[in-house]
């Protein structure tokens, strides 16, 4: 069952990867749309790709990535650090949706600054979590973090002075 879930985490991977990579060549067509079919059809092809295929394979990719830690009992400090870059990428994940819905409103482009920080940004943390994974380095972090972030309730004694709903 391990290698068939791998497979699947992998090829979810690789789709969701390759669509954030490449969600923002498409938005950068914006810009040179001339005719309201085509603005219609480069919207359709768009919010198709974003909705049908990355966002599903994001889930899957998620999912099975989160069985297989607990399948092959994984919790090493460079996964966490693997995660972390993975949470980065739901970030931009996020972030290209919510660039989608607003695209396409009247008078809206995508400037070429917007396509080089976005793709930029999105490969670097998609070579971040293939490093982790592919080379996974042996990390000490309690020597890496503040040790406080390793106590238990440390979190609480942290935020406690900004927290408006902590009781004094």
């Amino acid at each position: 069952m391990v290698p068939w879930l791998k497979f699947i985490h992998i090829a979810a991977i690789a789709i969701w990867s390759a669509g954030l990579i490449s969600i923002p060549g498409l938005c950068l067509q914006r810009a040179h749309v001339t005719s309201k079919h085509q603005l219609i059809r480069l919207q359709h092809t768009v919010r198709f790709a974003f909705v049908a295929l990355i966002s599903p394979a994001a889930f899957i990719a998620v999912a099975s990535g989160t069985a297989l830690i607990f399948l092959e009992q994984l919790f090493i400090p460079w996964l966490s650090v693997k995660l972390a870059c993975v949470g980065a990428l739901v970030f931009i994940h996020t972030l290209t949706g919510l660039v989608i819905i607003r695209l396409f409103r009247d008078g809206e482009i995508y400037p070429l600054w917007r396509f080089v920080a976005t793709t930029a940004i999105t490969l670097l943390v998609i070579l971040a979590i293939l490093y982790f994974v592919l080379v996974k380095p042996d990390l000490n972090l309690e020597k890496m973090l503040p040790k406080a972030l390793s106590e238990p309730g440390a979190l609480e004694r942290l935020v406690h002075d900004i927290n408006p709903w902590m009781k004094p």
